[in-house]
């Protein structure tokens, strides 16, 4: 599903559309894969991306975690690769000949250019230790198959390392060859790049009606109703015009939430209290919570509004405190005392309440889903600038929420296996549940699909 997933998305920024040849030599941007490959770790414990050694079996790698990429490259023709900071088997993932020249670009036929992620060639020489100088780091990635280097590694120690004889001047012909061939495909050599077709996009072409319309269905289209018990959903339209509703929690009435991280300005920012408001005149928001990490609540203030309401609808889940670049969670469960407020305000509510979940992984929230004053559960990942409308169209009944989960949703006990541990498959003689839809033998909040 990665795989296929990463394929039509580059093909569709590379502008090769879903079907059709991948060899265009026009490209209306460079779509890069990252990050290969076996990076699941970031900070987990004190282990952080740049010193871990990922130990991981032949199998794994070939059915595993190569094969997102080989679609990347193969089915969505990517023009860029992106090596990952951690080592794989005692190599780093740049300066490994194997992983960069063999299979990337001899066996899956890779054209295009190989990147480091942001200093990694430092890395391997300051962190790793795997390289004795930096002239050897600046070596060992450049026969290794890598061509641009993020940062400054070797602009720094390049001309040294070609004096002592570890690289050569074809070494520097190769990478640059691939680096600007791809730019000639982007057209940056034919004068003034603001002038090319696609050199000056502006925003009434980004957020023009065609675009703002797939967005909101993307955002409807991905959101899972993951229960709904006695028809708690969807609400009704004609009983609530002249009913009240209360909107309670730290994720109900943040607009950059939705987005997640690594955005661009939205085009419109509705939050979901917002969007209900267009519903519900009598509307009330109370975030109960200082945010979702949830170490300050005011749950008194959030039960006197369930109290007091027609209906509840309950928006809990993650940040980017828990959830963002350099950051592992160490637990399953909803942060802080998000657990401990969503059921204070499912007994003190009229009526079962509607809970919401905003995250991008999966949360054990089993609490809830058994818990009959909890009538419904949906969960939205983070749906971009039209989640919010999205989200109210799905609870009044506008848009089935037909969208399926795409990973698991392991229970809490699940952290007890280290994130340094690669394995895929189970190991019943050791008690290893193993990882993924495809390989796990434990029990499951919520299944893949």
């Amino acid at each position: 599903m990665t795989g296929k997933y990463a394929a039509v998305f580059v093909r569709g920024v590379q502008g090769y559309g879903m079907s059709g040849a991948t060899n265009s030599s026009d490209l209306e941007a460079s779509a890069c894969c990252k990050h290969f490959t076996a990076y699941d770790l970031d900070n987990w414990k004190g282990v952080t991306r740049f010193a871990f050694d990922a130990k991981v079996t032949e199998q794994d790698l070939a059915d595993t975690y190569n094969p997102p990429f080989k679609s990347c490259v193969e089915d969505g023709g990517a023009s860029g690769i992106m090596c990952s900071y951690n080592r794989v088997n005692g190599v780093p993932t740049c300066a490994d000949h194997n992983l960069l020249s063999k299979t990337a670009r001899g066996d899956w036929s890779f054209n295009g250019y190989i990147t480091s992620d942001c200093d990694a060639v430092a890395i391997i020489h300051d962190v790793q230790g795997y390289a004795k100088a930096p002239e050897d780091a600046v070596a060992d990635v450049l026969k290794a198959g890598m061509d641009v280097n993020c940062g400054g590694y070797i602009q720094t120690h390049g001309v040294s390392a070609y004096r002592q004889g570890k690289i050569t001047g074809e070494d520097i012909d190769r990478a640059l060859r691939n680096l600007f061939a791809i730019r000639m495909r982007l057209g940056l050599f034919n004068g003034n790049p603001k002038y090319n077709r696609y050199g000056n996009i502006g925003a009434d072409q980004v957020c023009n009606k065609e675009h703002q319309d797939l967005a909101l269905q993307a955002a409807q289209d991905g959101i899972v109703l993951l229960k709904n018990h006695a028809g708690a959903l969807p609400l009704s339209k004609s009983k609530l015009s002249s009913s009240s509703i209360a909107v309670i929690g730290p994720n109900g009435n943040n607009a950059s939430l939705l987005l997640g991280n690594y955005f661009g300005p939205p085009c419109i920012s509705v939050t979901p209290f917002q969007a209900l408001q267009g519903y519900v005149k009598d509307a009330r928001f109370v975030q109960g919570c200082n945010a979702a990490v949830c170490n300050v609540s005011d749950i008194g203030e959030a039960v006197h509004a369930a109290t007091s309401a027609d209906y509840v609808v309950l928006f809990m889940g993650l940040d980017q405190d828990q959830e963002k670049e350099e950051v592992d969670r160490l637990d399953l469960g909803l942060p802080g005392m998000q657990e401990s407020l969503v059921n204070k305000v499912a007994d003190a509510a009229k009526k079962p309440v509607i809970l919401v979940l905003l995250c991008g992984g999966p949360v054990d929230v089993t609490f809830a889903k058994n818990n009959p004053k909890i009538g419904a559960i949906v969960w939205a990942g983070y749906p971009g600038q039209a989640g919010g409308i999205a989200i109210a169209q799905v609870l009044f009944g506008e848009h089935n929420p037909g969208g399926r989960l795409p990973v698991t949703w392991y229970p809490k006990e699940f952290t007890a296996v280290p994130m340094t541990d690669m394995r895929m498959r189970a190991d019943p003689s050791t008690g290893y549940p193993g990882r993924t839809y495809r390989f796990y033998k434990g029990k499951t909040v919520y299944s893949f699909g």
